[in-house]
């Protein structure tokens, strides 16, 4: 698969989300790439401040950034849903509008044949 030379759409997602535990970070990343869903993560620590509740928060969270093809992009969202500890999880997709062609190709490659999700 050669990714698309429009810059407007590659067929590839970054698709985000944060956790407030490093663990749960990494048991999320460690499902969702044995499962081929994405092809990689990146995990971050960051500071978030939000609306929660009627009240401004401040807090400590793990970015995970997923790397997939936009194929993948709804199993994606929806198993982090799923996994995800938080009552409303941030689960965001941004498009990859141009890239590096032989790293979007491994990224394809490496999301085939996803493996079946766990139903627990």
């Amino acid at each position: 698969m050669s990714p698309s030379a429009d810059t407007h759409q590659t067929g590839f997602v970054v698709v985000i989300t944060t956790t407030d535990k490093e663990q749960e970070s990494e048991s999320l990343t460690e499902v969702i790439i044995r499962e081929k869903l994405a092809a990689c993560a990146q995990i971050l620590p960051i500071r978030s401040r939000y609306w929660w509740k009627g009240s401004v928060e401040t807090a400590d969270e793990w970015q995970i950034q997923f790397k997939t093809t936009a194929a993948l992009r709804e199993p994606l969202v929806c198993r982090i849903v799923q996994l995800h500890s938080y009552e409303t999880p941030e689960v965001v997709c941004l498009p990859i509008t141009a890239g590096n062609e032989a790293y979007l190709q491994w990224v394809h490659d490496s999301t085939q044949d996803p493996a079946p999700t766990d139903p627990g």
